[in-house]
């Protein structure tokens, strides 16, 4: 008898029985697009930068690191001062290892038994993976038709339901549109609880972050993530933006020296660097967009992009064209949506490779795909 039918599942949380691991494929293949990530790595001179970085932290490795890691969230608050054009100080800024555990945190403090978070779907999910893991009941509701919100609408149903966590996706992964401010303002007028606005992808974006709204409202919190355009997703940094009674509020549930030592100074020494990291912003941008116009050349259904991936369909059978394009050495990702596949803007080369795979699964399939 295995584990998954002993004593282990019996004594596992009935909420959390017959459920999977969040994750992606992690396969090899030549052209990876699934995930979302930065296709550039670090130049050379920012990898020596990091290793004698990291090397003379090392150094005091047998004591704890900064518990609060204040170096590095008053460098994160001079990067989104500079980079929102909103003053912001240390106190307004906390740190953890991915977006992942800021969200959970946020749900640990803000969420738990009796509460409820509401999401506007399809939308990230580990927001809906995360409230289950803290027992926070998960509330979806159905963005418009093209994925869009509208803000009086999105109001209502905030006004309606009264969650206690509220959480936009600006741009919103899978869909890929950013969030009008005006809704963001809209839904913090209707909301009781919280209201999180997961900015993972904001620095691909041409709209104003939502940072510029935390003033005068204390329960708004906007959520980023060094994984993306600043090309370290290996590293796990996340953070947030928010009033300093929400920081405080999650001194309360974050372990203890949950940042490593060789974290914070790696993290900070790719702030040092970030106007060299996030030059590349821009080339993605140009093969999200390029992909955009070539896939719509192809008859296919394409949801407009502020991220660095795109969402194209709708296909009669989505995982068929998900093994197509697999079987010509491309990877894009799956993520659940019937009728539709998403792809993260790649390389010159690697967007090449994909629209290539696309084309010759088409015309195999005679048009079958797109209807």
């Amino acid at each position: 008898m295995t584990a998954r039918t002993g004593e282990v599942a019996r004594l596992l949380r009935e909420d959390l029985r017959g459920r999977t691991p969040y994750g992606a494929p992690q396969l090899d293949v030549a052209v990876r697009l699934n995930t979302n990530e930065n296709p550039y790595p670090p130049s050379p001179g920012l990898v020596e930068h990091l290793a004698a970085t990291v090397a003379d932290a090392a150094r005091s490795m047998n004591r704890y690191p900064d518990r609060d890691a204040l170096a590095l969230r008053t460098d994160l608050a001079a990067y989104l001062t500079r980079s929102t054009g909103t003053p912001l100080d240390v106190a307004q800024v906390w740190a953890a290892n991915g977006s992942n555990e800021i969200l959970q945190q946020l749900l640990q403090a803000f969420g738990g038994p009796g509460r409820t978070a509401l999401g506007f779907e399809p939308t990230y999910s580990m927001h809906q993976h995360i409230a289950t893991a803290t027992s926070t009941r998960w509330l979806p509701v159905e963005r418009l038709p093209g994925f869009a919100l509208e803000p009086g609408a999105a109001a209502l149903v905030v006004n309606e339901h009264a969650p206690d966590v509220v959480f936009l996706c600006s741009p919103n992964n899978p869909t890929g549109n950013a969030v009008d401010l005006e809704v963001i303002e809209a839904v913090y007028a209707a909301a009781r609880g919280l209201v999180v606005v997961d900015e993972a992808y904001a620095e691909f974006s041409d709209r104003p972050s939502a940072v510029s709204l935390l003033d005068g409202r204390e329960r708004l919190v906007v959520t980023r993530t060094m994984s993306k355009a600043f090309a370290f997703a290996g590293a796990r940094l996340g953070y947030l933006a928010a009033d300093p009674a929400v920081v405080e509020a999650l001194l309360l549930v974050r372990l203890p020296y949950h940042l490593s030592v060789l974290s914070q100074a790696a993290a900070s020494a790719a702030l040092d660097h970030a106007d060299e990291l996030l030059a590349t912003v821009d080339a993605v941008k140009v093969q999200r967009d390029r992909m955009v116009s070539e896939m719509r050349g192809l008859g296919l259904d394409v949801v407009d992009s502020d991220a660095n991936f795109v969402l194209f369909g709708e296909f009669g059978d989505e995982r068929g064209t998900w093994q197509g394009l697999l079987d010509r050495g491309v990877l894009v990702r799956d993520v659940g949506l019937p009728g539709w596949l998403r792809v993260t803007a790649g390389t010159e080369d690697e967007t090449t490779a994909f629209l290539e795979a696309l084309r010759q699964g088409m015309a195999t399939t005679d048009g079958e795909a797109p209807g």
